[in-house]
């Protein structure tokens, strides 16, 4: 098989254009690769890169090869076996020179390489449709500002301090001209004695003279300010003082809710965390399943245990309200709360709910959003949702049809509310 090499010389960032090029290229088995990582990733790690994974029959390349007939004349090199005029017999060909399994199982492993976190957050937003202004504002670093840190001898001229320059002057100043000024006041001192016993005219008295000119020579060398005495302040950049904040996610896994429905609700929960996480410096997730009742675990069995049964909202809005009392106490906590369900619910159940948000959880809560999803009809929980958010402007919801509708739910739950 013959093989093309490219001699040109590489140019700058040519390995970046390669990877783009071949991100590109292979854009649909890339992006199914990362929804497959995002299912079986945390909500708390969103925000890094991943390794992916893609089949080596995917990554055919093109090649130039003899094809099948014709005749040919080659020159064997170190060849022992033949003689001239001797006829070697064609090898068997592989259908146009393609490769085949091998007869004992094996083959090549999948090709495997790693997205940056930026990559990632791409692919894992296109998903969502965002706008890429939007992506840009939700895969931000976190925000920081400018802070005093003292003085430094080089810098910026805008960032001069003038008095601080000034005070090191005049300090410099009185430590150089310290001795030429003591010298200087005593032999002062010493014609003043020299003269007043009228011996001014003597040698001792003309020495002193000249030693006086020498002395106010120095003194008056020390210059006013000096580049030694320049001072610029100093500035460094500090995260944004924030304070710290709970995430509640309350999940229904009853046997209504299929993986379809929490995939949605967990696509909806990382979007959560994300903002969540340009606000405030330390966040805590708490996950709450409830079917017939609820219960406090851990993300992998939050979205994973296959235990399902009834439902009963209630429970988990009492298991959160004794979590919060117990571990969270509003005075030093942000509390949010999200809800994900199909709506179903038992119909007497669904007023206790309402109760309950209305004189137990919300007073609590800084906001709680509630997302129905796949529910083509309201059902009685959102009915009496719909009476919790005609009474608190802490409450929020909206239903997710399909996966596209994600987005523009989350926006509207947490777009900025008019001053």
């Amino acid at each position: 098989m013959s093989q093309l090499v490219d001699r040109r010389l590489s140019g700058k960032n040519r390995s970046a254009v390669n990877r783009q090029r071949f991100l590109r290229r292979f854009k649909a088995q890339i992006r199914k690769a990362a929804a497959q990582a995002v299912s079986g990733r945390k909500v708390a790690d969103l925000e890094r890169g991943e390794k992916i994974s893609i089949p080596s029959k995917d990554l055919s390349e093109p090649s130039f090869h003899h094809g099948p007939g014709g005749r040919r004349n080659i020159i064997l090199p170190g060849n022992r076996e033949f003689v001239s005029g001797d006829r070697i017999d064609r090898p068997p060909g592989e259908g146009g020179g393609g490769g085949g399994g091998s007869p004992d199982g094996e083959g090549m492993d999948d090709f495997v390489f790693e997205l940056s976190k930026e990559e990632f957050m791409d692919y894992f937003f296109e998903d969502l449709a965002l706008p890429d202004m939007v992506k840009k504002q939700l895969a931000a670093a976190p925000e920081v500002k400018k802070s005093r840190a003292g003085f430094v001898s080089h810098g910026n001229p805008a960032n001069l301090h003038v008095v601080r320059s000034m005070k090191q002057a005049i300090g410099r100043r009185l430590a150089m001209a310290a001795g030429p000024r003591e010298a200087l006041r005593q032999a002062e001192e010493a014609l003043e004695a020299l003269v007043a016993e009228g011996r001014g005219a003597d040698p001792e008295a003309e020495a002193l003279r000249d030693e006086i000119e020498v002395l106010k020579a120095r003194v008056a060398a020390v210059p006013f300010i000096d580049t030694w005495d320049l001072r610029y302040a100093h500035r460094v950049d500090q995260p944004v003082p924030s304070s710290q904040a709970v995430m509640f996610c309350l999940l229904d896994v009853s046997g209504s809710m299929d993986e379809d429905r929490k995939n949605m609700a967990k696509r909806f929960f990382m979007l959560l965390y994300l903002f969540l996480t340009k606000s405030y410096e330390r966040i805590d997730v708490v996950f709450i399943r409830h079917h017939t009742v609820a219960k406090e675990v851990d993300e992998e069995e939050f979205f994973s245990s296959r235990e399902s049964g009834g439902t009963v909202v209630s429970s988990a809005l009492e298991l959160m309200r004794d979590i919060i009392l117990a571990r969270y106490p509003t005075s030093s906590w942000n509390i949010y709360a999200a809800q994900a369900s199909d709506g179903d619910n038992w119909d007497d159940d669904s007023p206790r709910c309402r109760d309950l948000l209305l004189q137990s959880v919300l007073p609590l809560t800084q906001y709680f959003a509630y997302v129905e999803i796949e529910a083509e009809e309201p059902q009685s929980l959102w009915r009496e949702y719909e009476r919790v958010k005609a009474a608190s402007p802490r409450f929020a919801m909206q239903r997710i049809l399909a996966l596209e509708d994600i987005y523009p739910v989350f926006r509207e739950l947490f777009r900025k509310k008019a001053a």
